[in-house]
C-alpha cells in the first residue's frame, strides 16, 4: 500500500512540476491576447489595449537571464527594421518588454545601456519572479519568452525565430 501511495505522490508531483514549471504557452493562433496594463519605466501609464492596430512583439525577460540579453541585438534590429513602417493591414509594429525581476535598480540600467529605445518597458518587480501577474497572465514558465500579437490583439505565434518574425511582417508591409 505505500509503494502505491509512494508511486500516486510522485505522479502528481511530475504532473504539478510540469504544469507550473516546465509546460511552455498554450495559446493558438487566433487566440485573443490577455490585456495587460500597468506603469512604465517613463511613469506613464499603460495598456496593451493602446496598441490596437498595431503588431506588437511582447517580450519577456529578465536582467539576470543570459539568453534574455543575448537576444538585445535581434530586438533591436526588428524594431529598427519595422517600427515606424506602413503595414498593409496595420499601423506600426511595437515591441512591449516586460522585465521579470525582484529589483528594478539594474533593469533601468540595462535597458539605458543597451539602448533598447522602444518606449514600451514595463518592469515587474515580485521577489518570486514566475508568479508576477503578468508571467500568469501568459503562462510564462521560461525567460525568455515572446508573443507575436496581430492589430486585433489575436496570437500569432509563440518563441518565433528572429527569421520566423521577419517572414511574416515582411508579407504584411
Amino acid at each position: 500500500m505505500k509503494k502505491v501511495l509512494s508511486i500516486i505522490i510522485l505522479i502528481v508531483a511530475g504532473l504539478l512540476a510540469y504544469k507550473f514549471f516546465l509546460k511552455p504557452p498554450t495559446f493558438d493562433a487566433g487566440e485573443s491576447a490577455p490585456v495587460i496594463s500597468g506603469t512604465l519605466i517613463d511613469g506613464s501609464e499603460f495598456s496593451l489595449e493602446d496598441l490596437r492596430g498595431s503588431y506588437v512583439l511582447l517580450d519577456f525577460w529578465g536582467s539576470w537571464c543570459g539568453p534574455c540579453r543575448r537576444e538585445f541585438p535581434m530586438l533591436k534590429s526588428l524594431y529598427a527594421d519595422y517600427h515606424g513602417k506602413a503595414f498593409k493591414n496595420a499601423d506600426n509594429f511595437h515591441i512591449v518588454s516586460i522585465a521579470l525581476e525582484k529589483s528594478d535598480a539594474q533593469t533601468k540600467k540595462i535597458i539605458s545601456s543597451q539602448q533598447l529605445d522602444w518606449p514600451h518597458h514595463i518592469i515587474d518587480v515580485n521577489p518570486i519572479i514566475m508568479i508576477s501577474r503578468y508571467a500568469q497572465q501568459y503562462d510564462v514558465k521560461d525567460l525568455p519568452t515572446k508573443f507575436l500579437i496581430n492589430p486585433d490583439g489575436k496570437f500569432m505565434g509563440t518563441n518565433l525565430t528572429e527569421q520566423e518574425l521577419r517572414r511574416i511582417l515582411d508579407t504584411r508591409l
